[in-house]
């Protein structure tokens, strides 16, 4: 991938849907009020007129999503094999046409492995397979300084997770920790196929990129940061123990726990410049 402004796009619908419904309730007094809950919805992907898979998403980024996923899944090989990604919220489907079809789909789409993901969370289980082919940048480094940024950014960022609650969210930084995309969904796995795919399209590089997730760090999570080429996963949540078995094999750093100035460094110890000045507590004036 390179970042030429010549790159090559497919043609894309820009269906993206309200994020938010409004609903009355009545509290414990019995008091009537209206508030907005997420907008959760279904949406069917067909690829060349074949149904493949419905993932129940909020909406918001859905020709994004649906790239990420097919990318993810390592069903499509590269953004140029794709002619076109169009929804159409009135039938709750999205069809997509590649240039040459998706060889052995129905072989490749066979074995599935259900995982600890909100919603709709599956991976084709030869993924599984293919993690020692993975290779992450071996000279990657992150700052306490960067790590720090990022938690204070997702932390004010406007989102609908403020507002209605009940869905996941999940951003991409630079190393220096400058926000570049930002996607929400009912389900984490959604918001980082929506980051899958929006690099596709830019044609991003993934080795000089920090992910971060507010939902636990799952081997999904891990194998598909991995095959983004991203080296660091940050979560405000946990891991398991899949996921850290994973991110050691591919040499993946990962932080959980990130809130304020506190994280918990499980992989990649070398990897982490700690700035021990950053936790000093200033004297406090007479």
């Amino acid at each position: 991938m390179t970042n030429s402004p010549f790159r090559y796009r497919p043609q894309l619908s820009e269906a993206a849907a309200s994020l938010t419904h409004d609903v009355e309730v009545v509290d414990e007094r019995g008091r009537r009020s209206v508030i907005a809950i997420p907008a959760e919805r279904p949406l069917t992907v067909y690829v060349d007129k074949r149904e493949l898979v419905t993932l129940m998403t909020l909406g918001g980024a859905p020709e994004a999503l649906t790239l990420g996923y097919l990318r993810n899944q390592r069903l499509v090989k590269s953004i140029e094999d794709i002619v076109s990604v169009q929804v159409d919220w009135s039938v709750d489907a999205v069809a997509v046409v590649t240039r040459n079809g998706i060889a052995d789909v129905e072989e490749r789409t066979s074995k599935k492995v259900v995982t600890t993901g909100c919603g709709q969370g599956s991976v084709f289980g030869g993924l599984m397979d293919d993690i020692e082919q993975i290779s992450l940048p071996p000279d990657a480094r992150l700052r306490q300084s960067t790590i720090y940024r990022i938690v204070e950014t997702i932390r004010t960022q406007q989102s609908i997770y403020k507002q209605a609650g009940s869905v996941h969210g999940c951003a991409l930084f630079s190393k220096d920790g400058e926000l570049l995309y930002f996607f929400e969904d009912v389900g984490r796995h959604n918001a980082v196929d929506a980051i899958a795919g929006k690099m596709w399209l830019e044609q991003l590089e993934g080795g000089d990129k920090v992910f971060y997730t507010t939902g636990r760090l799952t081997s999904e999570m891990v194998i598909k940061g991995a095959q983004m080429g991203i080296p660091f996963l940050l979560s405000r949540s946990g891991t398991t123990q899949m996921g850290h078995m994973v991110a050691g094999k591919v040499g993946m750093t990962l932080l959980a726990r990130c809130t304020g100035k506190h994280f918990l460094l499980l992989t990649g110890h070398d990897k982490i410049d700690f700035e021990p000045q950053l936790l000093e507590v200033a004297p406090r004036i007479a």
